[in-house]
């Protein structure tokens, strides 16, 4: 984990995609896209069908490493209203085990607008937390701190002739964007006009490793 300030506020970035926030003990994931491999099955594109597994392996990793006492998931948990109910036994045990031992919150996304049975934990549209807005889509006219997800960022670059991409966050003085945590969620580039327009000028896209943050500038 490398300390990342954001808003007055010290987190921690781990290179998995997550935001940990020491002082609230409280960990942040967006975009987990909870079966969306089962969700493509339905529609004849086979996809090999361990992403929930492996999205639930990651959580357990970070959880195990960060220890929160609250979890927040940043909207697109799940793929479709659906997900929750074509979870694997073993997915919604694992599942439950998570929701059931901290404070979890869903806020909801685009994907997952309305999820009866969401698997444990409480479901908001969004949130504000000591000061800091937590919702799945930045909003270019909020003018308070803002964590969001949605976008999937990632860097592209070249390096000695190669294409290089890496998830990465997204950040401006008052704007956050995390990448997405699940598996299967590919990325749209950084400097995207889409990204761009969400999060305003002066940004830049940060890449975390475990013992540094990268840092690179991103064109308005």
């Amino acid at each position: 984990m490398v300390r990342l300030s954001f808003a007055g506020h010290a987190f921690a970035a781990l290179p998995a995609g997550a935001l940990y926030w020491p002082a609230r003990r409280a960990l942040l994931l967006a975009d987990l896209h909870f079966e969306k491999a089962s969700w493509f099955a339905q529609f004849g594109q086979m996809l090999p069908p361990y992403d929930t597994l492996e999205t639930l392996a990651g959580i357990e990793a970070v959880v195990s490493r960060t220890q929160p006492a609250e979890i927040w998931c940043l909207g697109d948990s799940f793929h479709d209203i659906g997900g929750c109910d074509r979870l694997s036994e073993e997915a919604q045990a694992r599942l439950r085990a998570l929701t059931g031992g901290v404070d979890w919150t869903w806020i909801t996304g685009n994907h997952d607008r309305i999820v009866a049975d969401h698997c444990g934990g409480r479901l908001v549209d969004e949130a504000v937390v000591d000061g800091v807005v937590l919702r799945h889509e930045a909003d270019p006219a909020e003018p308070r701190p803002e964590l969001s997800g949605h976008f999937h960022p990632k860097l592209r670059v070249k390096l000695r002739g190669r294409g290089v991409s890496r998830r990465c966050f997204v950040a401006t003085a008052s704007k956050l964007i995390l990448p997405a945590f699940g598996s299967l969620t590919g990325g749209l580039d950084a400097h995207h006009p889409e990204i761009v327009r969400a999060v305003g000028t002066g940004a830049e896209a940060l890449i975390a490793l475990e013992d540094r943050l990268l840092r690179f500038p991103i064109a308005a």
